[in-house]
């Protein structure tokens, strides 16, 4: 992490200021030299200096190679992001480097996404492997991998306790499209129970986020996402996340089906609790609504189980769970898990995808649910999370004016802040720490499942300093700050 300070910024520093400037060659061998020589050097560039030398991944300058890159390809990129300055090229385990060679520790893993870290080698060697053998078929025809990743899907939920009616799978490509999927089967069993057509009104909640396409989007009722693709989908309607009270009047005789989190990821790590989700899943039986848990963030032993809704009673088990993230570990994939009372309503020609269930995408996923669903792994989450929450607790004890509420569960947590959560983030950026937001002023974490303790330890001494320094009446971030949510590409 060695400091980098632009010779020709300092060269030219030097002539505006009549100091005779050394050969260039002597400025990019050892640019600090220059620097301490240069006493009549602005305060700005002064104050610049002192950043880069004291913070170990200051944000890539103006002139640096990561700008140069990330300019020229800007112009042809549709801008739906907004990114910090770093651009990374290389991935291992908990860690991510940058162009400019520093190296930082990942707690957001693609958004809950690298379950097994950056890089999995097992995941590597088998992408290799089964590169070389075949990637794509189409649906057209059969491949030995969607029908194995979709027998061990409903084995591993069977074995955890979850969904104890799991039935069949349909492979897709991502979250949102899972969700798609869902939204059209439960739409097809309202058709199937009342031909009328009158059954097709569709339940979820405020906070939540179900993706970007036009059904999952019309079942997220967030103005920032649905107000400039308006009007939404007809039919859906949306409730307060644990309103047990107000249920009855929400899903009624013409509700097809009502799609939740167990926990809201995006919207700020809220977890349902067990008296809600057991009154929801009782409504949906009393009128013959299909229940959807949307696990894609929350699934797949991030919670220390292999889905979150195993420690429910079976009463509260849904018709259908969608996955995607963790399933491929980066590697596009979704899944929309059905039991029977689903599966036999939907036919042939009702569905379909053209990449989903592609061999390579599969054996990837089956590869990484045979990790995943491993109790030792399960139970190590359990054993981490004790150890974020006991350093949530020394942070709400040091910073109480900042730090209100801790929430989540396993490796699915969330700290409820005071204030804007953005300068913290860049100030753990700049020192080499990745963390993310989360609904309002909430810091998200969803590191790797593999983690270490050492990782953790070292990951809390940063985010220990960079709270200090937004704290502190006389220090700021230098770094750039993105204002709002951080929002999950489903």
């Amino acid at each position: 992490m060695a400091l980098r300070i632009s010779a020709k910024r300092v060269a030219a520093t030097l002539k505006v200021s009549n100091i005779s400037a050394a050969p260039n060659c002597v400025l990019k061998r050892n640019a600090s030299q220059a620097t301490a020589a240069a006493t009549n050097l602005s305060e700005g560039i002064r104050n610049e200096i002192h950043r880069e030398a004291s913070l170990p991944n200051a944000d890539p300058a103006a002139d640096s190679a990561t700008t140069a890159l990330v300019d020229e390809q800007a112009p042809y990129m549709v801008k739906t992001y907004v990114r910090p300055p770093p651009m990374f090229v290389k991935g291992e385990g908990c860690y991510l480097w940058d162009v400019e060679n520093r190296k930082y520790l990942d707690f957001t893993a693609g958004i809950a996404v690298n379950a097994l870290g950056h890089c999995d080698p097992g995941m590597t060697r088998l992408l290799a492997q089964q590169a070389k053998t075949l990637i794509h078929t189409s649906n057209l025809y059969h491949n030995p991998w969607t029908g194995a990743l979709s027998e061990l899907l409903v084995q591993k939920t069977l074995e955890s306790g979850s969904m104890h009616d799991a039935h069949s799978v349909f492979i897709c490509n991502s979250g949102t499209e899972a969700n798609e999927a869902a939204i059209k089967f439960a739409r097809k069993s309202g058709k199937v129970l009342d031909p009328s057509g009158e059954k097709h009104e569709f339940v979820s909640f405020h906070n939540s986020f179900h993706g970007r396409t036009m059904g999952a989007l019309s079942a997220t009722p967030n103005p920032k996402y649905q107000k400039p693709f308006a009007p939404m989908l007809p039919g859906f309607k949306y409730g307060t996340f644990n309103d047990v009270a107000a249920i009855k009047d929400l899903v009624n005789e013409k509700t097809c089906g009502v799609i939740v989190e167990p926990i809201q990821g995006e919207g700020g790590v809220l977890v349902a609790t067990e008296e809600f989700l057991v009154a929801l899943a009782a409504r949906c039986r009393e009128v013959g609504a299909v229940l959807i848990y949307d696990e894609i963030q929350c699934g797949l032993s991030r919670t220390g189980t292999f889905w979150a809704h195993a420690s429910l009673p079976k009463s509260a088990h849904p018709d259908i769970i969608t996955s995607a993230k963790a399933l491929g570990n980066g590697f596009p994939i979704g899944a929309t898990i059905v039991n029977q009372s689903v599966s036999e309503k939907i036919v042939v020609g009702d569905h379909g995808t053209t990449f989903g269930g592609n061999p390579l995408a599969c054996r990837l996923a089956h590869y990484i649910v045979s990790r995943l669903s491993d109790p030792s792994l399960q139970k190590d989450v359990g054993i981490k999370s004790k150890i974020f929450l006991e350093h949530f607790k020394a942070l709400q004890q040091r910073y109480p004016e900042l730090v209100t509420e801790i929430r989540g569960k396993g490796l699915h947590l969330g700290l409820q802040l005071t204030q804007d959560p953005a300068p913290i983030v860049a100030a753990a950026r700049e020192r080499g720490l990745l963390i993310i937001t989360a609904g309002t002023n909430t810091l998200r974490f969803v590191p790797s499942l593999t983690i270490t303790e050492f990782e953790i330890e070292e990951g809390f001494k940063v985010l220990d300093e960079a709270m200090r320094v937004v704290t502190s009446p006389v220090e700021e971030p230098a770094g750039k700050q993105l204002k709002g949510e951080v929002d999950s590409p489903n």
